[in-house]
């Protein structure tokens, strides 16, 4: 595996992660606190989020596979970009995890 598909996944976990948040607000100050532009900011937002969610998604499942990581630990890292923040701690748990692989990876060729 190269470096390449952890750095690619970190990218994607890192800005999915910041549109949700940023979305989380804005459905906050949507609904919540009634300010007025939130509806604009959040659609917008929301549009981003999803489609970067999808990119989010395959490159997760393309790292999972090349890891070949189990259903339930791809299911899990594939839903962290669905719980704001959680992203965050889940990609931090996968570097840690995928980083030595992929440095061990030219010693063993």
């Amino acid at each position: 595996m190269k470096q390449s598909v952890l750095t690619r996944y970190r990218a994607m976990a890192y800005i999915t992660g910041v549109l949700l948040i940023l979305l989380t607000a804005g459905v906050i100050a949507k609904y919540a606190l009634d300010m007025s532009g939130a509806a604009g900011f959040t659609t917008a937002v929301g549009i981003a989020h999803g489609w970067l969610y999808v990119i989010y998604l395959v490159l997760a499942f393309d790292l999972g596979t090349k890891a070949k990581w189990p259903i339930g630990k791809l299911a899990w890292v594939l839903l962290a970009g669905t719980v704001p923040t959680a992203v965050f701690f889940v990609e931090r748990k996968v570097s840690r995890e995928i980083a030595p692989l992929i440095a061990a990876e030219p010693a063993a060729a």
